[in-house]
C-alpha cells in the first residue's frame, strides 16, 4: 500500500569534494568526480572509522565526537582522491619522495592523519580560543561575567560567517558549494519519493537538516551555553576547560541534528531554522553536469529504487526514469511541476482511500 507524502529519513549522507560529490551509506561509501576529460571518475570503498565495532560508538551524547572524528577522516580522504585527477600532470617532489619512505609506503595515510589532525587544531584555535582571547580585551570595559560569555559566543559566530562569506569570492569553493547544493538536492529528491532524475533533482531544495553546516552553528550554539558556566580566573585554566568541553560540545550537537534529521515538527523547524538560513551561503545551484555527478555518486551506494519502493509504496521503472517536458514554473526552490509527480500523489491518495 503506498503510504503518506512527506519527506522521510533515508540514511544516507555526504559531502562536496574537489569538482564532485562523495555519498555514504551505512559503510559504505562513493566518490564521484568529473575528470578533466568529462567523464565521472567513481571510487566505491568500505569505511568503518575507529573504534569499528565498538559499543561506546552506540552511546547517545558520546557518538557524537566518534562520528565527528569519521566524518573528517574520510572527507580528507574523499578530497584526496578527488584533488588526484588534477595532479596527474605534477611531478613528485622530493618532500612527498621522503614521506613516502619514511611512512614505508603508507605516504597517502600518513597524510589524512595529519591533515586531520591540523584541522582540528585550526578549527579549535579559530573558533574556540581566538574568540576567548578577543572578548578577554573588553575584560576592563565590561565587568559582567556572563555579559562577556555571551559577548564570546556572538565573536564566534561573526568569525565563522566571515570565514564562510571570505571563502566563497574564490573561485574553485564557489564550484563546490555548487557540489555541494547538488549533493542535497539529491538527497532532498530521495527523501520527498522522486525518482531520481536530473530535472527532479534540479528542482529540489539545496538545504537539508542534516548539513555540516547545521552541525557546525549547533556547535557554536551549544558552545555558548557550555562555556557560560565556566568560571574560573585562570587563563590556562578556561582556555583548557573549553577545549576539553569540546567532545561535549560535539557529542550534544551531534544528537540535536540527529534528532532534526528523523522528525519534523514545530520544534525542530525551529531550531533548524538558523542552519538552514546558513546553508544558503554554502550552497549555490548546481549545473546539471554537477547533478549527474551527485547521481552517479548515490547509485554506486543506495538503491533508490527499493527505497521508494519500500518507504512511499510505488514502484519505480524505466518510464519513470523520462524526463516530462512542459514544466510550470511555482516557488524559488521548486520551480517545476512534472505530470508523474501528480501521477504518483494520485496514485497514494487513491491507494489510501
Amino acid at each position: 500500500m503506498a503510504r503518506k507524502r512527506g519527506s522521510r529519513y533515508s540514511g544516507i549522507g555526504g559531502q562536496a569534494v574537489l569538482e564532485g560529490v562523495m555519498m555514504k551509506n551505512g559503510e559504505k561509501y562513493a566518490v564521484a568526480v568529473r575528470k578533466p576529460d568529462g567523464q565521472i571518475g567513481i571510487e566505491m570503498e568500505n569505511f568503518q572509522g575507529v573504534l569499528h565495532g565498538q559499543k561506546i560508538k552506540e552511546i547517545p551524547f558520546i557518538r557524537g565526537t566518534f562520528n565527528f572524528i569519521d566524518s573528517l577522516w574520510l572527507g580528507t580522504k574523499a578530497l584526496n582522491y578527488s584533488a588526484s585527477f588534477y595532479e596527474e600532470d605534477q611531478e613528485e617532489t622530493k618532500l612527498d619522495e621522503a614521506a613516502g619512505k619514511i611512512a614505508g609506503g603508507n605516504g597517502e595515510k600518513v597524510m589524512t592523519v595529519f591533515v586531520t589532525l591540523l584541522s582540528v587544531v585550526l578549527a579549535v584555535g579559530i573558533f574556540v580560543v581566538l574568540p576567548y582571547f578577543l572578548s578577554s580585551l573588553l575584560d576592563g570595559f565590561i565587568r559582567n561575567r556572563s555579559l562577556l560569555a555571551i559577548f564570546e559566543g556572538v565573536i564566534r559566530i561573526v568569525i565563522f560567517l566571515a570565514y564562510v562569506v571570505g571563502i566563497s569570492a574564490m573561485k574553485d569553493i564557489r564550484r563546490l558549494y555548487q557540489y555541494h547544493g547538488a549533493e542535497h538536492k539529491c538527497i532532498n529528491c530521495i527523501e520527498k519519493g522522486r525518482p531520481l532524475t536530473v530535472r527532479n533533482v534540479m528542482r529540489s531544495s539545496r538545504q537539508h537538516r542534516r548539513c555540516g553546516t547545521s552541525f557546525i552553528f549547533f556547535v557554536l550554539f551549544v558552545s555558548v551555553i557550555l562555556f557560560f558556566f565556566i568560571r574560573v580566573d585562570d587563563v590556562l585554566a578556561k582556555v583548557a576547560l573549553r577545549i576539553l568541553l569540546m567532545p561535549v560540545v560535539a557529542g550534544i550537537s551531534f544528537e540535536i541534528i540527529r534528532l532534526a534529521g528523523r522528525s519534523d515538527n514545530v520544534f525542530v523547524r525551529i531550531i533548524s531554522a538558523p542552519g538552514m538560513c546558513i546553508q544558503r551561503l554554502t550552497t549555490k545551484e548546481p549545473d546539471k553536469d554537477m547533478v549527474e555527478v551527485a547521481i552517479a555518486s548515490v547509485e554506486a551506494v543506495f538503491d533508490w529504487k527499493k527505497y521508494l519502493y519500500d518507504t512511499f509504496g510505488y514502484e519505480v521503472d524505466d518510464s519513470w526514469m523520462d524526463d516530462v517536458p512542459g514544466a510550470e514554473a511555482d516557488d524559488e526552490e521548486e520551480k517545476v511541476t512534472f505530470v508523474r509527480e501528480d501521477l504518483i500523489e494520485d496514485d497514494i491518495e487513491a491507494a489510501e482511500e
